[in-house]
């Protein structure tokens, strides 16, 4: 036994250190040796169980190695591990070197509801936007498929995106907003403009001795209030040999300079508006709408001209289950991102609740069956929740017990799982995570580090698993 123990360990780091370049992450020895065998399919160590039932959304990245004319667009939804897109981020970058990268996906203004985002990306704007977060309790806000409502009731805004990451410009742009209103128009540039005018003549005056400020406003035949305004004074009480600026009565020219965006013609489906670009952009500017009385913005999706995999990351932090469930405004929207492949990363925040394995269970149902009451029927991977403690450093037993529920019921539910707690070693294995400095300080949320950790370890799961539909096809 203790041979065969060995042969694995030494099986699992020499396709660890092939296929990724981070620190590998030492597993208990129980991990390495598990046999998981689905109706012919044998593995072992890191792997994604019941991969079955991803079969279409691997038919159509074989279709698109050999033709080179498909777009694959998997989403992946989730909490705090999602919302940065640190781990996504790898995941992303890892496939589209594989197959193809069909551009960046969805985003989302972060920067504006004044929380954490995805480092490919900046927003800015010239106003202020309300915000509100689907972890709060329900209000009639626009919280749709970004698990974050954004919404002004005014206009005179520009949002400016910029791309940061050059192999994410885009050719094609999607606004999602609630009902699929028209409430932004698009431009990819501005224009300088001068408009003319006039304005009051200002001179100088030099006050004497003995001069009150009353007398100098005659003089000019002006108003002491004017003469107060144009230096700011809070009184009537000047002093001698201070020079005053005196708005007098004399009309002069003035050019003002404006910019002024020139609106992209757009075009509508039934999920959203869009922009195609001949050329690829990699900045573009949000203006109002100006039939639009409020504006209301769920997100936006970017595309490249070229076939290939779309990574979207969904995340909101502190999110579980039943706080996306809250809002139906969110499965509605999410038809617009045309999924072929679903995968969630929720369970953390249901474990600090100390939720009973059933109720977390009963909640990852509802929100599957949200998602085929809209039709979307595609291929789902649950991805377990990772390791983590309780404050004081105590143990989190919940998230062990979620990740033995999800794998128990992935055959019966039809959904493949990605074991993600099991990956990382469990409970057993967080001191370690500690001292390869994957975990943070909280002994909850992960380091850059850990979080491209996992991604890497997904994706070598995901592309096993893809490998060995191949094979046996």
């Amino acid at each position: 036994m203790d041979k065969l123990i060995i042969f694995f360990c030494c099986l699992f780091f020499s396709t660890n250190d092939n296929q990724q370049k981070t620190e590998s992450l030492s597993i208990p020895k129980k991990m390495i040796s598990k046999i998981d065998i689905t109706e012919g399919e044998t593995y072992t160590g890191n792997h994604i169980y019941n991969s079955k039932v991803l079969e279409s959304v691997f038919k159509k990245l074989i279709q698109n190695e050999s033709e080179k004319n498909q777009k694959i667009n998997i989403v992946h939804i989730g909490d705090s591990h999602i919302q940065g897109d640190l781990m996504t981020n790898k995941i992303r970058k890892i496939l589209q070197q594989q197959f193809g990268n069909g551009g960046r996906g969805f985003v989302f203004p972060y920067q504006l509801a004044k929380t954490n985002g995805s480092y490919n990306e900046r927003f800015r704007c010239n106003r202020i936007w309300d915000s509100y977060r689907n972890i709060y309790p329900v209000r009639n806000y626009p919280v749709g498929l970004s698990g974050i409502g954004l919404w002004r009731d005014t206009g005179g805004f520009v949002v400016e995106m910029s791309i940061k990451d050059p192999s994410y410009k885009f050719n094609t742009i999607q606004i999602i907003t609630p009902k699929n209103e028209s409430m932004f128009d698009l431009s990819s540039s501005s224009q300088t403009k001068f408009i003319e005018t006039t304005e009051r003549k200002i001179v100088t005056h030099k006050i004497k001795k003995g001069e009150a400020i009353s007398i100098i406003a005659d003089k000019y035949n002006v108003s002491v209030a004017d003469i107060k305004k144009a230096n700011q004074l809070k009184s009537n009480n000047i002093r001698a040999g201070r020079i005053l600026r005196i708005p007098t009565n004399e009309m002069q020219p003035k050019n003002i300079k404006t910019s002024e965006f020139v609106p992209l013609n757009l075009e509508s489906d039934a999920f959203c508006h869009f922009y195609k670009s001949e050329k690829a952009l990699d900045k573009i500017y949000l203006v109002p709408h100006k039939e639009a009385k409020d504006y209301e913005l769920n997100g936006l999706v970017l595309e490249k001209d070229a076939p290939g995999l779309i990574y979207s990351g969904i995340g909101v932090n502190g999110a579980k289950y039943s706080d996306y469930n809250k809002y139906p405004l969110f499965f509605e929207q999410l038809k617009a991102l045309h999924p072929d492949l679903l995968i969630f990363s929720l369970g953390t925040n249901e474990s600090f609740d100390k939720l009973e394995t059933s109720d977390y269970i009963q909640r990852l149902r509802q929100f599957i069956k949200n998602i085929k009451d809209q039709n979307i029927n595609v291929p789902i991977i649950v991805m377990t929740p990772p390791p983590s403690l309780f404050r004081g450093g105590k143990p989190n037993n919940f998230v062990g017990e979620y990740a033995q529920r999800i794998n128990d019921i992935a055959e019966k539910d039809g959904f493949a799982v990605w074991d993600l707690y099991d990956e990382f070693g469990g409970l057993k294995g967080i001191r370690q995570l500690k001292s390869q400095g994957l975990i943070g300080k909280d002994w909850v949320h992960y380091s850059k580090k850990g979080y491209e950790k996992q991604g890497s370890l997904f994706t070598e799961a995901f592309l096993k698993a893809y490998d060995n539909f191949k094979s046996n096809k």
